[in-house]
């Protein structure tokens, strides 16, 4: 993962509370490529593992169909509500799909843990229930930039 980030290195959130950030929240929004070339974003669940963001989506979706033709994208996750309190980090690179599609659960090491974290994060359940309409794709970030207004308080 790059951190190609040169403005704004005062409010840059550090590798440990990147990592804490993206574990604590739950939705980011997906922004790919349609087939005419207009951006489409949408919003999903996702889990951090602390290399790659894991992305559970519908594959009957526009943004699997068009993840699939063109596997660039870049998913802004954030909170905040107030100007000083605003908290972010944008991931861009490509995603591959892990495991087959639709998934129905069959075995795949790279998805054990991942499953279970997920399943524990979003539904306080220890398994994943596969509902043959969801695939994995994983994005291992090629570019990231992170902001923390909170910290132009402290400065």
């Amino acid at each position: 993962m790059t951190v190609a980030q040169r403005r704004g290195r005062k409010i840059m959130m550090t590798p440990g509370e990147l990592d804490e950030f993206l574990a604590a929240q739950r939705t980011c929004r997906v922004a790919t490529v349609s087939a005419d070339g207009f951006p489409h974003v949408s919003a999903l669940w996702f889990l951090w593992d602390g290399r790659a963001l894991w992305l559970y989506s519908v594959v009957r979706s526009r943004r699997w169909t068009e993840l699939r033709r063109d596997p660039r994208v870049a998913i802004v996750v954030d909170t905040g509500e107030e100007y000083h309190e605003l908290r972010g980090v944008e991931l861009s690179g490509t995603v591959e799909v892990v495991g087959e599609v639709p998934r129905t659960g069959e075995l795949c090491a790279e998805l054990d843990a991942v499953e279970t974290l997920f399943a524990r994060k979003n539904f306080g359940l220890d398994s994943l229930p596969h509902d043959g309409r969801h695939a994995w794709l994983r994005l291992v970030p090629e570019k990231v930039v992170s902001w923390d207004f909170r910290k132009l308080n402290s400065a």
